[in-house]
């Protein structure tokens, strides 16, 4: 999706081509998920006999700035993308539209005619952009929220590693993060992360300053780089990591080095293991759990829970049946578990319907008790069949809270 770079590349080609140019003729687009507050109708009546004084951008938001108020803004979303006729613009596969289509496109949400014959139009293939038209954009959402801007707004060395080191969370995630800093996504983090040879998931506070430093190093010069070949990912140097991480697994190399696919942030992530590791006290939590997971495999040594030289057999705790290496299901099981004498009972489902409801009959005993001596004995074996059922349902509670699998955390 377009990134600082290709919406910086959009920029720059709008501003030298439209700047100082009178708008006498748009075209709104009748798509209210993408024309977002205004009608149609209203929106072309406000650009109409505009003159166009500069085109902005903060992260992955631009607008433009007219000779009087409101100004039309543009969040790219997945695939918004910008046209020049006549004009070359990068095209980045998601948002490109064919140049055998009709002009403007029919994915055109915002057509714009310049008194000198210019032409220029808006896309959005996938409509998940958003088209608005504001009085001030920068003192409202989504620009008002956004940190400093990568490329126009850098971060000095001390400010990256202080504001670093207050951020309990993986720096892939942290990046993403467009109130941190804005303009950085997806393809461009992987590839910052890759040249810095930071693991996605280091806690960022965790990071040394020498680390913080080659971070901010890497920030900087992916983004001159991409914006010096116009957001042209075909013309990206041949050792950067974007030309493989969209690859099938096992297929994806970066010279010669194996690139594995994770999820850090939330989005599918390219890094290589070889180059990118975890550090710290990662690094060492990281060991232990492909110990514990090779071991486990073979059945002996370290479980999962971390135990140690558990024994094949099941293991009986509180009337529950388990194994040394299984994790416990959420779910309460059905399946027959050991009673409190140690033999085999029935199911679970089918003791709760029995026992202190209607505790089974047998025949007289010996000895001729009756009346209250048998009530008593009758009531004391209820009670008895009370507290044995109560003791099953109490360890199978216990084992449902305690039931959380090794590993979910994000390192």
């Amino acid at each position: 999706m377009p990134e600082l770079p290709e919406v910086e590349a959009a920029r720059r080609a709008l501003a030298e081509n439209t700047i100082g140019k009178k708008i006498i003729k748009a075209i709104v687009a009748d798509d209210s998920k993408v024309i977002d507050g205004v009608s149609p109708k209203d929106f072309e009546a406000a650009l109409l006999g505009k003159t166009i004084v500069a085109v902005h951008r903060k992260g992955k938001n631009m607008w433009i700035q007219l000779d009087s108020p409101p100004f039309p803004s543009f969040q790219f979303g997945m695939a918004g993308a910008v046209y020049i006729k006549g004009v070359e613009v990068t095209k980045y596969k998601r948002s490109a539209v064919k140049d055998t289509d009709e002009w403007p496109s029919k994915y055109s949400k915002l057509f714009v005619e310049l008194a000198d014959g210019m032409e220029f139009s808006f896309t959005d293939k996938r409509r998940f952009a958003k088209v608005r038209l504001l009085d001030n954009p920068v003192s409202v959402p989504p620009i008002s929220e956004l940190g400093p801007d990568a490329l126009m707004e850098p971060m000095t060395e001390d400010e990256l590693s202080n504001s670093l080191r207050k951020k309990n969370i993986g720096i892939k995630a942290l990046l993403l993060d467009q109130g941190f800093i804005s303009g950085i996504g997806n393809w461009m983090a992987d590839e910052v992360l890759y040249q810095a040879r930071i693991h996605p998931q280091q806690t960022a506070s965790s990071l040394s300053k020498e680390s913080c430093a080659t971070l901010l190093k890497c920030i900087n010069e992916v983004t001159e780089k991409a914006l010096e070949v116009g957001a042209d990912s075909s013309q990206f140097p041949d050792d950067w990591i974007f030309h493989s991480r969209e690859k099938k697994p096992g297929k994806a190399f970066v010279d010669g080095k194996k690139i594995d696919f994770i999820k850090a942030g939330g989005r599918t992530t390219a890094y290589v293991p070889e180059l990118q590791k975890l550090s710290g006290n990662q690094a060492v939590k990281e060991t232990d759990k492909r110990s514990k997971r090779t071991t486990a495999g073979y059945g002996g040594g370290v479980d999962e829970s971390g135990s140690e030289d558990e024994p094949m057999e099941p293991k009986v705790t509180k009337g529950r049946k388990t194994g040394g290496a299984s994790k416990p299901s959420k779910k309460k099981p059905s399946a027959s578990v050991k009673d409190s004498d140690g033999d085999e009972g029935d199911d679970v489902s089918s003791k709760r319907k029995r026992g202190a409801k209607k505790p089974p009959t047998k025949s007289k005993p010996k000895g001729g008790k009756t009346g209250a001596a048998e009530q008593r004995q009758t009531r004391g074996k209820g009670a008895a069949a009370k507290r044995k059922h109560k003791e099953v349902d109490d360890s199978l509670s216990n084992s449902s809270e305690n039931g959380i699998e090794d590993g979910e955390e994000d390192a």
